[in-house]
């Protein structure tokens, strides 16, 4: 779950006041590196009982901070639901570590693979083990600062590796907060924590590390991408774009309605996987609409200092929503604002807004070329579902995609003729939560995997092993 920085550098690459030089921090870091590379090469590949004690005191800060998480998230935010960090940050968190601890024993195990005929008849053996790359670099995004370290850290650490991490600055007090916290559970050779701005991300950026994971926007992805190159350091990149909502004819619409406002407003919907825009048919806009607005009256009858409602990160971020919002209006869209209480936000001291439905759109609208990462809603009516497959794939491959109906040949066909990191029927976001599915993009949004055993896998280097047999009279046979 990611945020637009679109003409940032690595996040970590933005807005923060500098702090020490460019040359001190990248001294710092390279030294940071070689020590946990020097640790890694000295004492080999960590055993079970070290990738659990690991695991178990990440486990532990989370459980034992919880309110420091909260406080500190709120503060950054000008506004956050307590509630919302402690589900989508804390025990988002918790579960993936907790899944880690569970299941590391049997992912450690090498897995046996078939030898060719006839070397399987007289005992050649084959078989993958899973090591440990060595030192990982993790570039976190403000949006979800806590579990998008956390999660992350399941498979890095359950994979035996070391990892450094540059978290946001966007979020500075959180992120102090995680490199307070670590630094307190972990030795430097472990996990090593560099917070701060541009000269931050950028000296980050270029480090030889054995793997890197950023987490964050496209265009800042390509960046990411064309520094690790210099080093050809493998990466892992969780992007965005923009995830469509196809709604059938066979949809319940109140019900779709309520799922895809929630997950619109999770966040104030500052969250990578939230619906961009909906495709419905034609004559199922007006009725859409009706249905948004009683969903969001009834799970949130008032917003502006509603608890439960959380602020738009900073205003920059606040004024590039109304950008968007203007540019659409000024273009003949029409704008639905959802306001159950009549409320006033010019006057407020965090930066919220009320979700929003745009119709009438047109692809000349900044609204529908940008990922929105904010409560803003496109609509655009389709009269034949392929009419609405054919606009998904004229664009660059989502994120995430979610289809709600009850005709199983439809849905099939959704899934069959698109392409898309992940799905979810009939609700939205969903899949990110389930520890046996992979997480990732594909093309613009994204490359490589995590979450359970495939975040183990990610970082792991999967290597073939082959053991010859011993009856030399065999390999005779094979040789001049």
């Amino acid at each position: 779950m990611n945020s637009p920085e679109p003409l940032q550098p690595p996040e970590g690459i933005g807005e923060a006041p500098s702090r020490p030089s460019a040359n001190h921090l990248q001294a710092a870091m390279q030294a940071a590196l070689g020590r946990q590379r020097e640790a890694f090469l000295r004492e080999g590949p960590p055993s079970l009982k070290v990738r659990l004690d690991r695991l178990d005191r990440a486990l532990s800060l989370l459980l034992r901070h919880q309110d420091e998480i909260c406080n500190a998230l709120s503060a950054d935010f000008g506004h956050r639901s307590r509630e919302q960090t402690l589900i989508t940050d804390v025990m988002v968190s918790v579960r993936a570590l907790r899944h880690a601890m569970r299941h590391v024993r049997h992912w450690m195990r090498p897995e046996r693979r078939a030898v060719d005929f006839p070397l399987n008849l007289v005992g050649a053996q084959a078989r993958i083990e899973y090591q440990p790359k060595g030192v990982v670099g993790l570039i976190s995004p403000w949006n979800f600062p806590i579990s998008l370290i956390f999660v992350p850290l399941a498979g890095i650490l359950s994979a035996g590796n070391r990892v450094m991490i540059k978290p946001s600055e966007l979020t500075p007090t959180t992120s102090d907060l995680v490199a307070r916290l670590l630094a307190g559970a972990f030795s430097e050779a472990e996990v090593a924590v560099f917070v701060g701005g541009p000269e931050v991300g950028a000296a980050f950026c270029r480090l030889p590390f054995d793997h890197l994971m950023y987490t964050g926007s496209t265009a800042v992805g390509r960046l990411v991408m064309r520094a690790a190159a210099e080093n050809l350091v493998p990466l892992t990149l969780e992007l965005g774009g923009k995830s469509p909502v196809v709604i059938s004819r066979s949809a319940d619409l109140a019900d779709a309605a309520t799922k895809i406002m929630a997950g619109k407003m999770l966040n104030a919907g500052q969250v990578c996987l939230a619906p961009d825009y909906v495709l419905l048919p034609e004559e199922s806009v007006e009725p859409f609409v009706a249905h948004a607005q009683a969903a969001v009256r009834r799970m949130f009858p008032s917003l502006r200092d509603n608890p439960d409602y959380t602020s738009v990160i900073n205003e920059r971020h606040v004024q590039r929503l109304r950008a968007y919002l203007e540019d659409a209006r000024s273009r003949g869209a029409r704008l639905v604002e959802i306001n159950p209480a009549g409320e006033d936000f010019s006057q407020q001291s965090a930066h919220k807004l009320p979700p929003t439905l745009l119709l009438d759109v047109t692809d000349d609208m900044k609204v529908m070329q940008e990922e929105i990462f904010g409560p803003l809603l496109p609509l655009r009516p389709y009269r034949w579902l392929s009419e609405a497959i054919e606009y998904i794939n004229s664009h660059d491959r989502p994120l995430a995609l979610y289809y709600f109906g009850h005709d199983p040949h439809e849905e099939e066909r959704v899934l069959h003729c698109t392409v898309s990191g992940g799905v979810t029927i009939n609700d939205v976001i969903m899949h990110f939560v389930q520890q046996d599915l992979p997480f990732g993009g594909i093309g613009p949004s994204g490359m490589g995997r995590y979450g359970g055993v495939h975040g183990f896998r990610e970082f792991s280097h999967a290597r073939a092993v082959y053991t010859q047999t011993r009856l030399r009279r065999v390999l005779d046979l094979m040789r001049p």
